[in-house]
């Protein structure tokens, strides 16, 4: 039996997503970071390098780097190589817009929201997690 909590967000594009958390260290950059082919962060230099995101609730705070990260999200979102859902602890324009262009060219559905400090440090890697709109839902083994 696990423990539940319920985490209330800022929504910066709604939907419904749910998975096992990962929980970045440090920001990621999907252009040079992240292989769309594969879902596996490729940035030699990240403290997670070699991770798979495919299907996870990807949880970090924030993006990193260009604005062909936008670009990068949408094709792995094309692929079916992309985080389920994204959770934040900044807002980021760039992640949003990704999943913003994948949503609209290929009707795919990848929420990104924004948790306040002490919420978005409560997810850890492995929990399982629905993002619900504004909502996020938290269930731990124990």
């Amino acid at each position: 039996m696990g423990s539940g909590l319920t985490l209330e967000g800022r929504p910066l594009l709604g939907g419904h997503a749910a998975g096992e958390a990962y929980v970045l260290d440090e920001p990621l950059s999907f252009w040079g970071g992240f292989d769309p082919e594969s879902g596996a962060i490729i940035d030699r230099r990240h403290p997670q390098a070699g991770a798979g995101l495919k299907g996870r609730i990807l949880v970090m705070p924030s993006g990193r780097g260009s604005s062909s990260s936008s670009s990068v999200l949408a094709e792995a979102i094309r692929a079916g190589t992309a985080p389920a859902g994204i959770v934040l602890a900044e807002p980021d324009d760039i992640v949003v817009l990704g999943a913003l262009v994948a949503r609209e060219l290929y009707g795919t559905e990848v929420p990104v929201l924004v948790l306040a400090p002490d919420a978005y440090s409560s997810i850890e890697t492995g929990d399982a997690v629905e993002i619900d709109g504004a909502v996020v839902k938290i269930e731990r083994a124990l």
